[in-house]
């Protein structure tokens, strides 16, 4: 066996002279203490903005601390209890977020489009005991309400909830009825935010004693399997990744109040640590987008706001880069943007570069390391094409198929250690441990090569696995769904290429005996049963899959005559 070459480190000598190799003592032992101390640096800052109204840090924790207490004291809410967020980036979610994170509770984000399907797994897997869900979605929950009887508390909110009584009038009365964006729908017990609230207000939250290790949140990640597991991140997790973050971008954040803006959503892993509590905690403004899709608002905001940091993902820069506005705005102030969730096109990097002269800053980071792995350095000149260097106090060490260290610039499986990694999955004890070693290694399955200088890229990705703009996709599931209708007798999913998602959804379809079955048919049902992005973009008829002589579908034979047909 080789020495392991990343064992010495080679990417510290290439760090910024302000990033400490290791970061210092934990100045907190839970996020409520990381949350106080914040406030009172920043008090009567704005925190948070969404559709013109703003929260400052002093009333966003006495807003969360209404709501903890009301849960506390009202529905009798303990520490370790599970309470599941399922909204877009809306001023609720900052307040509810750290309402968990003050009281002990463990948050479950869920993607506010689910399905009732992947709805009712996640509630059921992580034994949410409640759930705050915008009234927009409430008609999913609706529907299966019936099979979540831990489910006690349903919380209700409406898009303006947290804005002023006449603002607030406005944009419940344009979302119900000029964009007419919600569905009837019939809950059991549902209780009010606004009410809530407004009872919060009157009681006294109670502090409780939090460990470091104590679970801060469940977040849900797709597998292999295709069941969602949840990553178990502790407070310690969280605070590790949130100082490793700050040591990396430190330099360029030396002033309270400069703009970030938050067009991804909360719920995902990436901005749920870095936008919610990173940036918050360097005393930034977090402008938060609802709707990022929506280009004309989008660079609405993008004007009024002048901003310093923008987090993103290839797919929306790439759209706001198609949008003739976008070229007229002032980028005079923006310090850096960041790149995740899915690989940065060179083209994107460099169309960004030239209309706005700043160098795009791509990271890499998973749901089990909370989530930041690498990044680029900020002082970047041009696109890399690699993931950066690992952050303070993380190791890698790129392994082959026998977990012995493979030499400088060879392939193989990426392996993370850190203060960062999760403690495990969710009642998964042998999915965790296939996952984490003994001394403490995170698999990620990622496959990466790593030069003398520490420098890494990613090569290839989890086998099969399908991303659709930062959003993972697993084919089991996706098969899995399709499989149900009675005229599929077999399919099989694949990923191609994709102008706009950088990868879509490709299914190959087997009609069961002489049944009769139809593209549309197919969309119909995967849109009752498959979120959006996991929909397959394209549908294609075969009489055959390939197959291995233990009867298994190759999908990469099927990868492998799609990439032929397109060369041709």
């Amino acid at each position: 066996m080789i020495a392991d070459p990343a064992s010495h480190k080679p990417w510290l000598s290439q760090y910024h002279s302000d990033t400490p190799h290791h970061l210092p003592a934990a100045e907190y032992t839970n996020l409520a203490e990381f949350i106080e101390k914040m406030v009172e640096r920043y008090g009567e800052l704005p925190a948070f903005s969404n559709f013109n109204t703003s929260l400052s840090f002093q009333t966003l924790l006495r807003r969360a601390k209404a709501f903890a207490a009301y849960l506390q004291q009202e529905l009798g809410y303990q520490k370790g209890d599970r309470l599941a967020l399922m909204m877009p980036n809306i001023l609720q979610y900052p307040v509810v977020l750290y309402a968990c994170y003050l009281s002990g509770i463990a948050v479950v984000n869920i993607n506010p489009l689910y399905t009732a399907r992947e709805l009712k797994h996640q509630l059921k897997d992580s034994g949410a005991r409640g759930i705050v869900i915008v009234e927009n979605f409430a008609h999913t929950f609706a529907q299966v309400q019936s099979e979540l009887p831990q489910v006690k508390d349903v919380i209700i909110t409406r898009f303006g909830d947290e804005h002023h009584f006449l603002k607030a009038w406005m944009v419940n009365f344009v979302v119900k009825y000029v964009r007419k964006l919600i569905q009837p729908f019939q809950i059991e017990r549902a209780l009010s935010y606004k009410e809530i609230m407004a009872k919060g207000m009157q009681l006294s939250f109670q502090p409780v004693e939090i460990a470091a290790n104590d679970i801060a949140m469940l977040q849900y990640t797709g597998g292999t399997t295709g069941v969602a597991k949840g990553a178990m991140l502790s407070h310690a997790n969280l605070l590790a990744n949130i100082a490793q973050v700050k040591a990396w971008v430190g330099s360029a954040i030396k002033e309270p109040s400069l703009i970030c803006i938050t067009p991804l959503p909360l719920y995902h892993i990436f901005c749920c640590t870095v936008n919610a509590l990173c940036f918050p905690s360097l005393g930034m403004h977090n402008v938060l987008v609802t709707d990022p899709r929506d280009m004309k608002s989008f660079i609405g905001i993008l004007k009024r706001y002048p901003f310093t940091v923008m987090t993103g993902l290839n797919t929306l820069f790439k759209g706001l880069l198609n949008q003739k506005d976008f070229a007229q705005l002032d980028f005079s102030k923006v310090r850096f943007v960041v790149s995740g969730g899915m690989p940065l096109e060179k083209i994107v990097s460099e169309q960004w570069q030239k209309v706005t002269g700043n160098v795009m800053i791509e990271g890499y980071g998973l749901t089990e390391t909370s989530p930041i792995v690498c990044a680029n350095l900020l002082e970047n000149k041009q696109f890399t094409d690699g993931i950066g260097y690992p952050m303070p106090d993380t190791e890698i060490s790129i392994r082959d198929n026998q977990d012995n260290p493979l030499p400088v610039d060879e392939a193989g499986e990426l392996w993370v250690r850190g203060p960062q990694v999760m403690i495990g999955y969710w009642n998964q004890t042998e999915e965790s441990q296939k996952a984490l070693t003994a001394d403490g290694w995170f698999k990620t399955g990622d496959i990466a090569r790593m030069n003398a200088q520490g420098f890494v890229k990613i090569v290839d990705r989890k086998k099969d696995m399908i991303l659709v703009s930062g959003f993972n996709v697993y084919p089991n599931e996706v098969e899995a769904v399709l499989s149900e209708h009675p005229a599929v007798h077999e399919c099989a999913v694949i990923s191609v290429k994709h102008s706009n998602t950088g990868e879509a959804v490709k299914a190959f379809i087997i009609a069961k005996g002489n049944q009769q079955i139809s593209e549309h048919e197919l969309r119909e049902f995967a849109k009752q049963h498959l979120t959006n992005y996991k929909r397959p973009k394209i549908y294609e008829f075969i009489e055959e899959l390939p197959k291995s002589n233990v009867g298994k579908v190759l999908r990469r034979k099927l990868s492998e005559s799609e990439r032929q047909k397109n060369s041709e």
